[in-house]
């Protein structure tokens, strides 16, 4: 099973032919707006699922509990349980476009467990965090020990970005890819996305753009652990938007090997 993010320039696109299983969308982009094309997708028998960008769990501001209720109302009317965000701030009093990485230390644990808990519970369900890139941070423990701790104290899912995990491994050359995956229960993980990178010569770094094709080693870790596990793959392109066609040989390598 192979997804798709959804985006505002696929909206004038013929997406019954588009090779996707589901699609993802985030809901700040739906909420009290006319949600016609998101009726049309789940009327092809493509259900959509939501992932968010504003949550801010690790932000220091308060849980939005009139924005969960708006999501939860959404949620319903595209009938789905799946709602996930990032595991980072996102700002507070201001939404900002980059996310910010929370210090890997036990202290932040107990904080971003107890702000996933208060989400669950105005929501009624179990969300899921994705794991994201960082090109700075500090810490007592490594991401993925991190990661493990905040979810099973909050109990709640993962949603498992590939891409990320290999963007931050070569910024940055702490925990190699398969050592990440060796250590996340992959019951707890929903979906998994993958996605394209590019060095930025200016930083020195490998920046998670959303904007090339998806490399080799990402997509085969992502088809060995769906082999594996079952687990479903979304792709996500952000930025410079590719043709249809190119979407659909890039999803091509995903349905040939996740519908078998």
């Amino acid at each position: 099973m192979a997804g798709l993010g959804y985006r505002k320039e696929m909206a004038d696109w013929d997406m019954s032919v588009v090779q996707a299983d589901f699609f993802e969308v985030a809901p700040e982009n739906w909420i009290r707006r006319d949600r016609t094309p998101l009726y049309q997708l789940m009327e092809s028998g493509r259900p959509v699922r939501l992932h968010g960008v504003s949550l801010s769990l690790g932000g220091q501001g308060a849980i939005q509990h009139d924005f969960l209720k708006a999501v939860r109302a959404l949620m319903d009317d595209l009938d789905t349980t799946y709602y996930s965000d990032h595991l980072a701030a996102s700002g507070d009093a201001h939404q900002l476009y980059d996310l910010f990485p929370i210090p890997f230390t036990d202290q932040e644990v107990v904080r971003l467990s107890d702000r996933i808990k208060e989400v669950q519970d105005v929501l009624g369900l179990r969300i899921a965090v994705e794991n994201t890139t960082y090109y700075t941070n500090v810490g007592e423990m490594s991401e993925v020990e991190f990661l493990m701790k905040v979810v099973e104290k909050a109990d709640c899912n993962i949603l498992l970005d590939i891409n990320n995990i290999a963007v931050n491994h070569k910024n940055h050359q702490l925990t190699e890819v398969q050592h990440f995956l060796s250590q996340v229960d992959m019951q707890r993980v929903t979906y998994m996305h993958v996605a394209g990178h590019e060095f930025d010569e200016r930083f020195g770094l490998y920046i998670d753009t959303h904007s090339e094709h998806v490399e080799t080693e990402t997509r085969e870790v992502a088809l060995a652990l769906h082999r594996q596990h079952g687990t479903p793959i979304l792709l996500e392109w952000d930025n410079d938007i590719p043709s249809l066609a190119t979407l659909n040989q890039e999803l091509s390598c995903l349905t040939a090997f996740t519908n078998t």
